[in-house]
């Protein structure tokens, strides 16, 4: 029986094969300017929701921190397992919305990259609780938004910079950093990167 895709993952699956090679092709450094140089040094206790090709999770893991990458597309969680078979990174399988994994947990950085416009406004609002408690005291949330044109079979919607930050205070994280609208290669795409920190 065919399982039905988590909300925010159609067209992945189908699509594994190029991403993995597209995504791997830029650098973390230059996917995140602006970011690395607020990262705390390693060792880190790092969760990456929605972690794709495992760039950024092996980026991490490379410096010595330990983490634990949630992807719940199979096709990319297993090609990313290939892609970076690192000893410090513990592939699960779970996702947004309800992170029923990590439960309980808290983390010193939680990476939210490009996964947050896969959800409607109301699912935003439910969840954010949801991942700002696994961002523990003194740690820190990155979340990366995507704004423009829907790629074709792919679920997302429009995402305003100040309702994340709204949200993110009503869980008790401050942001502290804000990059509006960078541009992207691909034709009316920007981006927004945002730090939250938790005191």
């Amino acid at each position: 029986m065919k399982q039905t895709p988590r909300p925010g993952t159609e067209g992945y699956a189908a699509e594994a094969p190029n991403l993995l090679q597209v995504y791997e092709e830029r650098p973390f450094a230059e996917a995140h300017p602006g970011m690395v140089e607020l990262i705390p040094p390693s060792p880190l206790n790092v969760l990456d929701i929605g972690a794709g090709t495992g760039r950024d999770a092996a980026w991490f893991a490379a410096r010595g921190d330990r983490v634990t990458a949630i992807e719940p597309t199979r096709e990319m969680r297993e090609g990313a397992l290939a892609l970076h078979p690192l000893p410090n990174i513990t592939w699960i399988d779970d996702g947004l919305p309800e992170l029923a994994s990590v439960c309980g947990r808290s983390f010193d950085l939680v990476w939210l990259s490009a996964v947050w416009m896969h959800f409607d406004a109301a699912e935003r609002a439910a969840m954010f609780p949801t991942v700002a408690a696994c961002v523990g005291r003194r740690a820190s949330l990155m979340l990366l938004l995507r704004h423009g044109p829907v790629p074709q079979g792919r679920r997302m919607f429009a995402v305003a910079t100040e309702e994340t930050i709204e949200l993110a205070a009503q869980s008790g994280l401050a942001c502290v950093r804000a990059q509006e609208r960078e541009p992207d290669h691909r034709p009316g795409v920007h981006w927004t990167r945002l730090w939250f920190t938790r005191n």
